[in-house]
C-alpha cells in the first residue's frame, strides 16, 4: 500500500473507505502507516491469532452446518467522531419515531383514524401481537434495544439498511471484536482516541432497571435464553455475566398468582424484569404456541398485572 491513488480499479458508484482519488483518506493515514511497518509474515500471524482467539472463546457462527470463527477483518473500520455524532442523533430520532408508532398502533390508533396507514395493513400482519394490544409499559419504552444496520452508499454516506427492534443480537461481537483488535493491533489502537464500548453491559442493565414496575428500587433482572443450542447463546451468557444477573431458561421460571418467580436453591425469588432473547411466539404457551417448551406459562398475564416487565 502506498499514499498514491488506488492501484486497483474501483467500480463506479461504490465508495472506498481507505482510499480516495487523491490517496489515503486523512482518517486512515496513521493506520495505513502502521500496516506499512508490519512485515507480511507478522500480519499473517495476527490474522491467524484473531481466528484462533474466537475459536478458543466460542465466538463462532453457523456456516452451512459447521461452526466457524466469527470473521473479523484485520483492518479496522474507522468512523470519525463528527460523522458518528451526526449519525447517532439521527438514530435516536429514528428510535423515538418507532416508539411513537408502536405506542399508537397498540394504543389509540391515531395513525389509522388520520388516514396515514390503513388499519388492515397493521392488524393483518403476522407480526402484529394482539395479546399485548392496549398494554402500556411502565416507563413507556417498548424498544429497549435497537439493532440498526448501517451501510455506506456510493457517495460514502451512512444509510440505514434495516431496523431490528424485536430481539436484535450482535452486541457481543462488538465487545469481543474491540478486545480482539486491541490485542492484535495495539500499535494501531494507540494512534487514535477511540470511543469506549465496554460500558454497554452497564448501560443495558441501567435501561432494564428503569423498565421495572413502579415502586421497585432494586429490581431482580434475568436474561431469558432458549438454551445452549441457540446460535446467540454466547451473547446471552456474556451479557448476563457482564451485567451480573442470572441467565435463565423457561423452566427456571414459574408464574404464581400473577407474579413471576425464579427457582433458586434458596426457594422462589420474585423477578421484576426479564430481558428475553427468544421469539414472541415461544414466550408464553398460554397466549402463543401451546407446544412451546421455551417460555413460561402465564407470563403475559403477569405482565398485564404490572408485576413484571
Amino acid at each position: 500500500m502506498t499514499d498514491s491513488p488506488a492501484p486497483y480499479p474501483v467500480r463506479e458508484g461504490t465508495f472506498d473507505e481507505l482510499l480516495s482519488p487523491d490517496g489515503v483518506r486523512s482518517v486512515y493515514r496513521k493506520l495505513h502507516q502502521v500496516f506499512q511497518d508490519i512485515r507480511p509474515e507478522d500480519l499473517s500471524s495476527r490474522v491467524s491469532y484473531l481466528s484462533s482467539r474466537y475459536l478458543d472463546t466460542g465466538v463462532t457462527f453457523d456456516f452451512a452446518g459447521q461452526e466457524e470463527p466469527f470473521p473479523l477483518d484485520i483492518v479496522p473500520r474507522l468512523i470519525q467522531r463528527a460523522e458518528f455524532e451526526r449519525t447517532e442523533r439521527g438514530l435516536k430520532q429514528r428510535v423515538r419515531a418507532l416508539e411513537a408508532f408502536l405506542a399508537d398502533v397498540y394504543g389509540p390508533g391515531r395513525v389509522f383514524t388520520d388516514g396515514v396507514i390503513p388499519r388492515s395493513v397493521v392488524t393483518t400482519s403476522e407480526n402484529f401481537c394482539r395479546a399485548v394490544a392496549g398494554y402500556q409499559p411502565p416507563n413507556g419504552v417498548r424498544i429497549h434495544v435497537a439493532g440498526i444496520d448501517l451501510i455506506r452508499d456510493g457517495e460514502g454516506e451512512l444509510r440505514v439498511l434495516e431496523d431490528n427492534a424485536r430481539i436484535p443480537s450482535g452486541v457481543s461481537y462488538v465487545l469481543t471484536n474491540r478486545q480482539a483488535t486491541v490485542s492484535a493491533l495495539p500499535e494501531a489502537v494507540g494512534q487514535y482516541n477511540i470511543a469506549r464500548v465496554d460500558d454497554y453491559p452497564a448501560r443495558l442493565r441501567a435501561a432494564l432497571a428503569k423498565a421495572a414496575p413502579p415502586g421497585v428500587p432494586d429490581p431482580m433482572i434475568v436474561v431469558l435464553t432458549p438454551g445452549v443450542y441457540n446460535s446467540a447463546y454466547f451473547e446471552h451468557s456474556m451479557l448476563a455475566r457482564t451485567m451480573g444477573v442470572p441467565l435463565v431458561e423457561g423452566r427456571d421460571l414459574v408464574v404464581r398468582h400473577g407474579v413471576v418467580f425464579l427457582r433458586t436453591t434458596r426457594g422462589l425469588e420474585q423477578v421484576h424484569v426479564i430481558y428475553r432473547r427468544l421469539d414472541d411466539e415461544f414466550i408464553d404457551p398460554v397466549k402463543f404456541r401451546p407446544d412451546s417448551l421455551l417460555g413460561v406459562a402465564g407470563l403475559l398475564s403477569a405482565q398485564a398485572n404490572g408485576t413484571v416487565t
